[in-house]
């Protein structure tokens, strides 16, 4: 069930719609994410902008996120190459049984 929320992303509300409860809360999890990370770089430069925060804090999480994007790949690699070397066992054994 839809349902219209506002989140505050750097202090500015802005209304969104969440699909589900499950997406409400991940977007208010990711929007508490960004505000830390917009929080620590204001700590470190209290004369910076906004908009520098936000973007060295989208440029972070992208970072984050494309990390893991490649190690998720490389771990389906690992499993495929485990899939197959387990089937060729089984075979051998299905083999050696008959």
């Amino acid at each position: 069930m839809a349902q219209d929320i506002t989140i505050k992303l750097a202090g500015k509300p802005y209304p969104i719609t969440a699909e589900s409860p499950e997406q409400e809360q991940l977007i208010r999890r990711a929007a508490d994410e960004i505000n830390r990370r917009i929080a620590d770089y204001q700590s470190k430069n209290p004369e910076g902008f906004i908009v520098d925060f936000m973007s060295f804090a989208a440029l972070n999480l992208c970072m984050s996120y494309i990390t893991l994007s490649d190690k998720i790949s490389a771990l389906y690699g690992e499993e495929a190459k485990l899939v197959k070397e387990l089937d060729g066992y089984l075979k051998n054994i299905d083999k050696n049984s008959r």
